[in-house]
């Protein structure tokens, strides 16, 4: 289980919630922005590592299915940290744009292809 920091930039990967109709905000390839993050306790969910998210004030959850939680922080399992794309990042280094160039007339003569011969048939002959 990786540990999050605050500022740090992470993806949901579950946004799927059991036995939970209320909708709970977070989105399947969302990137958030964690606000907190550490061991929480609840007393009908137990213990486990959890994040706030800067994007999202969950409130008091005191609706008809929930338990009375200011602000609950969502499972750490939900999310990963969001990575760079290292190799899009070392193509940018290894190929910078190209430099415009202004055309110059060139010293060397063009070289032009040769006109391309077409060979006539040969008319059959009676023997």
């Amino acid at each position: 289980m990786p540990t999050f920091q605050v500022g740090q930039k992470v993806v949901c990967i579950n946004d799927r919630f059991k036995n939970v109709s209320i909708d709970q905000g977070i989105r399947k390839g969302q990137v958030y922005t964690v606000r907190w993050a550490g061991h929480y306790r609840h007393y009908v969910d137990g213990d486990f590592y959890g994040i706030k998210l800067m994007e999202l004030y969950r409130g008091k959850d005191d609706g008809p299915e929930g338990y009375g939680a200011v602000d609950m922080p969502f499972r750490a399992s939900r999310f990963r940290p969001l990575v760079s794309d290292r190799i899009r990042n070392m193509l940018g280094i290894k190929a910078p744009q190209p430099k415009t160039v202004i055309a110059k007339p060139s010293i060397v003569p063009a070289i032009r292809p040769k006109p391309r011969v077409v060979t006539p048939e040969r008319e059959k002959e009676d023997v």
